[in-house]
């Protein structure tokens, strides 16, 4: 079995040491920010990384895209945060994601979307920011111009149009508060 083909299906364990290092001798150079015990692991794509900050002890899994678009963003992660495989966080209006945050698989948070006119062209949404101790359910997504209070959770597969109070748990397209009627 040749080397590459050895890399490509090595164990996670041997994966993650394989980000480990790609993120000390590589990202921590490009990136804006990366802080101390931050793991990136084979992501999709990078785009805008010197406006991309993370923070300490951070865990992005493979597939991940995150992206700031020319002139956009910053995209700032906080401490702690895990981002599962898939997760795509593309930023032209700023995207903050607070401390102790979990992103499952597949999870979608933009701040931009396409011109109806145009669809080769992008504006902004309005910023995005969500809260410490926030979970995202897998494969939900959270558009522009949203904020996210401390400690809620966005069930899998929702989709967050607008603001969710701290502690409350959201479900559903157009997401909504649980036995609320928000």
């Amino acid at each position: 079995m040749t080397l590459t083909r050895r890399l490509a299906q090595a164990r996670p364990s041997v994966r993650w040491h394989l980000g480990r290092a790609v993120t000390s001798a590589v990202y921590r150079r490009a990136f804006g920010s990366i802080g101390a015990g931050t793991v990136i692991v084979r992501p999709h794509k990078l785009q805008g990384v010197d406006r991309i900050h993370l923070g300490d002890g951070c865990s992005v899994f493979e597939g991940a895209w995150l992206a700031c678009e020319p002139g956009g963003g910053p995209l700032r992660i906080g401490n702690r945060t895990y981002l599962g495989h898939g997760v795509h966080v593309h930023a032209l209006d700023p995207v903050t994601l607070g401390d102790d945050c979990v992103l499952a698989d597949g999870v979608f948070i933009g701040s931009s979307d396409h011109d109806r006119d145009d669809r080769h062209q992008v504006h902004g949404t309005g910023p995005i920011t969500i809260g410490d101790r926030v979970f995202v359910g897998q494969r939900a997504v959270v558009l522009g111009g949203v904020t996210i209070g401390d400690g809620a959770t966005v069930g899998a597969h929702a989709v967050v149009t607008r603001d969710v109070p701290a502690g409350a748990t959201v479900v559903g397209i157009p997401a909504k508060v649980l036995g609320g009627d928000a």
